[in-house]
């Protein structure tokens, strides 16, 4: 397993992170703490989760999906210092009007309730989730800065943040003398280009900015599981994969992935994420996984190098103008 520095920090994490977000929806506990051991066995030392998880479960308060980390930590399955913990906030968490946002109340009372779930006593990195447009930048990044001073936050984060107010956030943090993003958590992946690429990563390389995509494998499109001519599963997230995704130029990027694949010896969702991971400003990939055999199979992708003919060949696939 490869490890990168966070963009300008001095954090190193492995370049497969472990998204959690399935952990308490469609994973239990039992299966959630044999994939956690398996992927810290395999050499992932990041784990992402966020407070909302799942919440849109029927009867899921939300907070199950770090509990389910907590209650792996606490087993001593790992060391907790050798684990990186993300966690985000800002989703909406009870029915009271201040129970969601990235106000100072909600943020002060949503960081005691994560590490109450997750039972460590730092979080590695603390991300909003996405933004909110009725608190001011300012008291935002202030309360995100004393939970950094108070040592219950290493690292702060943003997800979901469009260029310009990525860029004003880490203005206001210089001016202010506060602490600024070191990370970013974007849609990203070779069927979903244009929104990162076109502002966002310009932006990440300059400011040195860590660079965290979520949904590299576009949803399971791009591990071959849909075809030109297969019938589409009916599910809710089949029916968005097919608006997205299922096109020409959806299906030409499959069929690249899958001749590169058979060249490597490897299955399509490998090159899929080895191409993520080539990107420049991409510090780690966010992987899903319900079972320890899809779990195995989609971290190969750090073990996979594209050539420049390869790198090129997925790129020309969906290039975007």
């Amino acid at each position: 397993m490869e490890f990168r520095r966070l963009g300008r920090t001095g954090l190193k994490v492995s370049t497969i992170c472990l998204g959690t977000m399935q952990f308490g929806w469609s994973t239990g506990e039992k299966d959630a703490h044999a994939i956690m051991s398996e992927a810290a066995a395999l050499g992932c030392n990041f784990l992402d989760t966020a407070d909302v998880y799942s919440r849109w479960v029927k009867g899921n308060p939300g907070g199950v999906s770090e509990e389910i980390i907590g209650s792996w930590l606490a087993s001593g399955a790992v060391s907790r210092d050798q684990v990186v913990i993300a966690t985000k906030v800002r989703g909406r968490m009870g029915d009271g009007v201040n129970d969601e946002g990235l106000s100072r109340l909600h943020i002060m009372n949503s960081v005691e309730a994560s590490l109450r779930r997750l039972q460590t006593d730092v979080i590695d990195l603390y991300q909003v989730h996405f933004p909110d447009d009725e608190t001011p930048l300012e008291e935002t990044l202030r309360v995100l800065d004393d939970l950094v001073h108070a040592g219950k936050v290493r690292y702060i984060g943003c997800s979901n943040y469009p260029a310009w107010l990525l860029a004003k956030s880490l203005w206001i943090s210089d001016v202010r003398q506060l602490a600024g993003y070191d990370s970013l958590q974007p849609h990203y992946s070779l069927v979903h280009r244009a929104e990162f690429e076109r502002e966002l990563q310009p932006l990440c390389l300059d400011q040195g900015i860590g660079v965290i995509p979520y949904s590299p494998l576009a949803g399971g499109f791009l591990t071959g599981k849909y075809r030109r001519d297969s019938n589409l599963p009916s599910s809710d997230r089949a029916s968005g994969i097919r608006e997205r995704y299922m096109n020409e130029q959806g299906f030409t990027a499959v069929d690249t992935l899958e001749e590169i694949g058979a060249a490597h010896d490897v299955t399509i969702a490998q090159p899929a994420n080895a191409w993520v991971l080539a990107n420049p400003a991409v510090t780690s990939a966010i992987i899903g996984a319900n079972s320890l055999d899809q779990l195995r199979d989609t971290m190969k992708g750090a073990e996979v190098t594209l050539d420049a003919e390869e790198k090129a060949a997925l790129d020309a696939t969906t290039a975007w103008t």
